[in-house]
């Protein structure tokens, strides 16, 4: 008797043992899926369009480099491989490209600033696939991702980017160049800011004003 009732707790105190690793599973895998969550939200909207586009570009520089081991013309493969839809398609997408819808926001105005400028770069898919591989999981920083002294920029991209630089203020100081001064024209302002705002009154206003300001130097004014 006394054996059956060890056996029949020991067989309970399993079934709890089962039941506690069971539980204790369960919280693992659902912290690991809250904190893959949290970590999706925290992503930009189109990241997961980024990803495939970045592995396209990997896949495809591949395939140009293999080529050209060959001796073959790579565009003229991919025209063979292509379908009339797809080349449809990107003759539409060519023809749509960059297009202006004008000023709306500064944010707007700046992201086309951002795309416009990396549309000329020319992008090292194998220096991008061995710093993935060498950063790993850190490769996707997020906002308490230490990379400090992982990433050190290469003298060439440096001297990209200050050439940029150079491109754009000399453009800037193109369009700001400061007018020249008319001698004969009316002082009628007591200091530059002054300036600006009677030319904007003048520019505005200045056709329904003519007659009183002729009338003012005639000193014939009611």
């Amino acid at each position: 008797m006394s054996q059956a009732v060890e056996a029949k707790q020991a067989d309970r105190l399993k079934k709890l043992r089962d039941l506690h690793i069971k539980r204790n599973e369960a919280r693992v895998n659902n912290h690991q899926e809250v904190v893959e969550e949290d970590k999706q939200m925290k992503l930009p909207s189109n990241w997961e369009a980024r990803q495939r586009k970045a592995e396209w570009l990997l896949n495809d520089d591949k395939l140009r480099q293999e080529a050209k081991e060959k001796g073959q013309d790579y565009n003229r493969l991919k025209l063979l491989n292509m379908t009339a839809m797809e080349a449809d398609a990107i003759d539409r997408k060519k023809k749509r490209q960059n297009p202006d819808p004008g000023f709306s926001d500064y944010e707007e105005a700046t992201a086309r600033q951002y795309n416009r400028m990396i549309s000329n770069m020319k992008v090292d898919m194998g220096a991008y696939q061995r710093q993935k591989d060498r950063l790993g999981n850190a490769f996707y920083a997020e906002a308490n991702t230490y990379l400090h002294d992982k990433v050190k920029d290469s003298k060439e991209g440096i001297d990209n980017m200050v050439d940029d630089l150079e491109k754009q203020i000399a453009k800037r100081n193109k369009f700001s160049r400061r007018r020249t001064h008319n001698d004969e024209a009316d002082i009628d302002y007591i200091n530059e800011r002054n300036m600006k705002f009677n030319a904007k009154l003048e520019r505005y206003y200045g056709e329904h004003t003519t007659q009183i300001k002729q009338n003012l130097e005639r000193g014939t004014a009611i």
